[in-house]
């Protein structure tokens, strides 16, 4: 007895969304590329697209009609499915990578280092023809991330609004080729809190991060896919910059815990693997597309 058509659909959503949920915990991959190589990128996008902010004034307003036709034009079920998937990976993860930080912390920080620097390599690539500009702009990227790696030295707390605020960045780097958003939480200092979090199911902390992703989405979406549509390759050159130069956080972390060089070379590899195989898995599919 096969399963009716829609159950199908869905479950394969689900499967999507565990996928897509167990890169974004892990630091340098991006679930947006696993959506492309599972072939969902554009339906994704086109349901984030199609919320429109103004639904809340409607709520508000408890003019339900209206917010009945403005639901109608999302891809409800899909979003719901996709997130219920990628919300289970985050739970199941967040213990393991928690015991990895805390027991094999050298290895992890290595594995997380070759992760971001092929990440970074990756998205210089696609600039077609870098010039003295793009240079220019990829050596200002690296200094601004070289500062922002130092802000994991400093305490922000873990508070309601700090955590919103960085939901409100890790959740734009989705729509940034190749930006992880945990890794945006790792730079920001609260990776580990919010691993925790998850871990605890702590709803306060959780509730906050998430309500900052979806402001930073409806907020900063369009701005910033304008930015990268008419300043492609200056985008790019700055944000392999800021990945290159914010990777000394994790060269540090890692370092206060043990040897990089002797005891995380092989994961460092392993990072880089991992990310290669993920690039030739999308070009791979972007060639069979007609």
């Amino acid at each position: 007895m096969s399963l009716r058509p829609d159950l199908r659909e869905h479950a394969g959503i689900y499967l999507r969304g565990l996928m897509m949920g167990a890169c974004d915990i892990v630091p340098g991959v991006s679930g947006g590329t696993i959506a492309l190589i599972t072939g969902i990128y554009e339906r994704l996008v086109g349901a984030i697209g199609s919320v429109d902010p103004a639904s809340a004034k409607d709520l508000v307003k408890g003019d339900f009609g209206s917010l009945r036709a403005d639901l109608e034009k999302i891809d409800l079920p899909f979003l719901v499915v996709l997130i219920a998937g990628i919300g289970t990976a985050f739970i199941l993860m967040s213990g393991v990578i928690l015991s990895l930080l805390a027991n094999h912390a050298v290895e992890t920080y290595s594995f997380f280092l070759g992760l971001i620097l092929a990440s970074a390599a990756v998205i210089f690539l696609e600039i077609r023809s870098p010039g003295a500009a793009t240079l220019a702009y990829l050596a200002a990227g690296t200094g601004a991330g070289y500062l922002l790696g130092g802000l994991g030295h400093f305490d922000f707390g873990h508070s309601l609004p700090v955590l919103f605020l960085t939901g409100m960045a890790a959740l734009c780097a989705m729509v940034l080729p190749g930006i992880s958003g945990a890794y945006i939480t790792l730079v920001l200092n609260q990776y580990e809190f919010m691993l925790a979090a998850l871990r605890t199911l702590s709803l306060p902390e959780i509730l906050a991060y998430a309500a900052g992703g979806v402001a930073g989405l409806l907020l900063f979406t369009r701005a910033l896919k304008y930015l990268l549509a008419t300043y492609h390759g200056t985008m790019l050159a700055l944000l392999t910059g800021l990945m290159l130069g914010s990777a000394r956080m994790l060269w540090e972390k890692g370092a206060a815990a043990g040897d990089m060089v002797t005891g995380g070379w092989v994961f460092f590899l392993a990072g880089l693997v991992v990310v290669g195989a993920v690039e030739y898995a999308k070009r791979r599919y972007q060639a069979m597309l007609p």
